[in-house]
């Protein structure tokens, strides 16, 4: 199926091949053909924001699939399968979309294009709204790919919740330079009568979603106003009007993910037909699954290149914003060495990334991203970790720079591979046994 996608996205990449631009009007015209399936789907929840997208919305499809609801769910990018990116809710759990049926929903929505200008984003999403019309699951989870007001996902009308994760500096070109900008067009999804549930945020920035809030004549529930989350050493409360609860900290790791599940928390109870049990609640968290984000990876091939006990964790985090939560994290596992395997892409800030990571970092290796030309050069990561003062190699794959770790002795090394979701999904398909 590998190839089969590969080819199709090849086979329509002539249909927009100009730099891109961000606009509504080409999967507005197609969605338009196929009959606008996403106005037949009911309950969508719509999630923007520059960090914790995707763990938030893990947080609230393991909530309420434990809760006997199914949950479809779109996401992007993915890390092994493009399956991933589509999954179909069933009572209690999901599943990826099956190859025929993936294949089946992009052919037509490439049959009905019919050679119109489109991107491969704007098609993809097309086909998921074309499936998820006819699952006819409790809820749709979209998770948007790229900002907010011109995401392609930004076409549902009147979403059952706009969710705003928390915003840090990313995809300036397309979003602008300044938080301030690109707040804004995140703000882009909060629709007119309908609710929104804002996320922890920096303070400078409250003002601009609240004011899209109100001119909207929105119902918010925003942190720490009208919900409140506490973080206590062995678990976190959770307050607002409809919940008061002493849950289990989060199965995924880090204490920044207590904000995506209280968030993720907020979301549910600003749903009003429906109330959940503490049980439901905990039972989701704990549940929850989303690889790549602080992930400890156990007993696969690549620890055959580490020393015994040297623990090998991977995050896709790729901005300043996810690199400080990263790094807050790595503090309180103090038991051990740091190493920094790292890969970037040449349009993120390398120095902005590695900046949290300078008082804790015993070395840093760089390597190219596999099968990508736009990784920075292994050389301007050094560059910029040696002016931090961060000592610094080279390393000529994957492989060797886990090879460069074997001088540290058994169980003194924790190992972080980190920088991009390219390079995490790479690393996944080595872990999970699909490359050597």
């Amino acid at each position: 199926m590998l190839f089969e996608i590969k080819s199709f996205q090849d086979r329509i990449a002539h249909l927009y091949p100009k730099v891109m631009d961000l606009s509504l009007g080409r999967i507005e015209n197609l969605l338009k053909k196929l009959g606008n399936p996403q106005d037949q789907i009911e309950r969508v929840i719509h999630i923007a924001g520059t960090n914790g997208k995707g763990s938030t919305l893990t947080y609230i499809s393991s909530i309420l699939s434990a809760s006997g609801y199914s949950v479809d769910s779109y996401t992007s990018p993915h890390l092994v399968n493009f399956n991933e990116r589509i999954k179909i809710g069933r009572i209690g759990y999901q599943d990826d979309i099956d190859d025929d049926s993936l294949a089946e929903i992009l052919l037509e929505c490439e049959y009905v294009n019919n050679g119109d200008p489109i991107t491969i984003f704007e098609l993809i999403t097309a086909a998921a709204f074309l499936k998820f019309s006819k699952t006819k699951s409790d809820f749709l989870i979209l998770e948007t790919g790229l900002g907010g007001r011109l995401d392609a996902t930004n076409v549902v009308k009147n979403p059952l919740v706009s969710v705003i994760t928390p915003i840090g500096i990313d995809h300036q070109h397309f979003l602008g330079e300044s938080i301030e900008e690109i707040a804004a067009e995140k703000a882009g999804i909060i629709k007119e009568k309908c609710k929104t549930v804002l996320s922890y945020q920096d303070e400078s920035i409250l003002p601009i979603f609240e004011d899209v809030i109100n001119s909207q004549n929105n119902m918010s529930k925003i942190w720490d106003k009208d919900y409140i989350v506490r973080d206590y050493d062995k678990n976190f409360t959770y307050n607002d009007e409809k919940y008061q609860m002493s849950l289990p900290l989060p199965n995924l790791y880090g204490r920044h993910q207590i904000i995506n599940a209280g968030t993720a928390i907020a979301t549910i109870a600003a749903i009003d037909d429906i109330h959940l049990t503490a049980k439901s609640f905990t039972a989701g968290i704990k549940n929850a699954e989303w690889p790549a984000r602080l992930d400890l990876l156990k007993f696969g091939p690549l620890h055959r290149h580490v020393n015994s006990g040297n623990e090998i964790w991977l995050d896709g985090g790729h901005n300043g914003h996810a690199a400080a939560a990263i790094a807050d994290s790595m503090k309180l596992l103090d038991d051990k060495k740091l190493i920094l395997i790292i890969g970037m892409l040449n349009t993120k800030n390398c120095l902005e990334f590695l900046d949290p990571f300078k008082e804790i970092t015993e070395l840093t290796i760089a390597i190219n991203i596999p099968d990508s030309s736009n990784s920075h050069t292994p050389e301007k990561i050094i560059k910029d970790a040696k002016t931090l003062g961060i000592p610094a190699i080279i390393g000529t794959d994957l492989h060797n720079a886990l090879e460069h770790t074997k001088k540290y002795p058994e169980n003194t090394s924790r190992i972080l591979i980190c920088g991009s979701l390219y390079l995490a999904g790479y690393v996944m398909k080595i872990h999970r046994g699909f490359l050597e």
